[in-house]
């Protein structure tokens, strides 16, 4: 019912027909959290609901169920041969570059005679650049800012969730520059959740150098999750600590009309076979070459065999500086 209820906001988006009716594996990063679980699960079927023509199978890389190979079973089982694989992330980092599609060429053993389309991943792209305008424009409402606090008295911290990809970082780089620029907020700092460096509480740090009057936190996050959750009681600790300071945080983009266009440029871009990765920064390529003597980056033939550990081999900044351009 809840799902019913939210997807009627959407009723008017019109979204451009699709090259062909082939059905859709959409990956999500997964989670333990059922609450990010369920809202990555509540898209997927928005998404369906704007377009019946072909079925829109959601599954995770890990951490919950359906798992990939449980989402392609599905499209094998309607008699389906050609599937297009879209993996809804934020950045290309290792899970995109990596361990997808390590997982569908897996999987694809299974079944020789599927035919995947790979699509690309969410990116830096106008219509997000245009979610979060909106929000921080609603932030210089009364109702949001009832001291009235400027944008130049405004510091502005941009939280990405970190990776071991310096490809992926930078692009949180660029993208919190590009969200400022011509902004007028004094300025942005820019800071990680986990893995890369610089981290939130030194993010924080560098932020009251400036003797902002109103910190805003935009944690740049799909669905909601752990890592939120935890970015949310830093901040509250920070509020405390700093009480003449007004410390606003952004939820995460959740479900947005402007995501739902997005997922819909990326699913024709896949069918189409136009699908443009950054290839030329990717140290998976780079360590190939070094190898190899010359690869084709394919993003289909990195050898990896997915596993995590559950410490953080970045943890230590020598070690993380030594190791980010290591291929793991």
């Amino acid at each position: 019912m809840v799902i019913a209820n939210s997807a009627t906001k959407f009723n008017s988006l019109q979204l451009p027909p699709l090259p062909h009716n082939r059905p859709l594996l959409a990956i999500g990063h997964g989670t333990r959290n059922q609450r990010g679980r369920q809202t990555f699960l509540d898209f997927v079927n928005i998404y369906q609901q704007l377009d019946t023509s072909r079925p829109v199978i959601p599954c995770f890389l890990e951490l919950t169920e359906p798992s990939i190979e449980q989402g392609v079973a599905a499209c094998v089982e309607r008699g389906y041969t050609e599937i297009t694989a879209l993996p809804i992330l934020l950045f290309a980092a290792r899970h995109n570059k990596f361990d997808v599609t390590n997982e569908l060429d897996r999987t694809r053993s299974l079944y020789p005679q599927l035919n995947f389309s790979y699509g690309r991943h969410f990116g830096i792209n106008p219509k997000i650049l245009e979610l979060w305008r909106d929000r921080l424009a609603d932030l210089d409402t009364p109702q949001h800012n009832p001291h009235q606090i400027s944008r130049s008295d405004t510091v502005l911290l941009f939280v990405g969730r970190g990776s071991s990809d310096p490809d992926a970082n930078g692009d949180v780089c660029k993208l919190a520059r590009i969200v400022w620029e011509g902004s007028g907020y004094k300025t942005v700092e820019i800071c990680f959740i986990g893995i890369s460096h610089p981290r939130l509480e030194e993010g924080f740090r560098r932020a009251y150098l400036y003797q902002p009057k109103r910190i805003i936190v935009l944690p740049y996050f799909l669905f909601t999750g752990t890592l939120m959750e935890k970015i949310y009681n830093i901040t509250a600790l920070q509020q405390e600590q700093y009480p003449d300071i007004d410390f606003t945080c952004l939820p995460e983009m959740g479900i947005a009309s402007q995501l739902l266009e997005v997922m819909r440029e990326r699913e024709i871009e896949a069918q189409l076979g136009k699908v443009a990765m950054n290839c030329e920064m990717c140290k998976f390529r780079l360590s190939a070459i070094a190898e190899d003597g010359g690869h084709h980056h394919g993003h289909h033939h990195h050898g990896h065999h997915h596993n995590h550990s559950h410490s953080d081999p970045y943890a230590q900044p020598k070690d993380y500086h030594q190791r980010i351009w290591q291929t793991p």
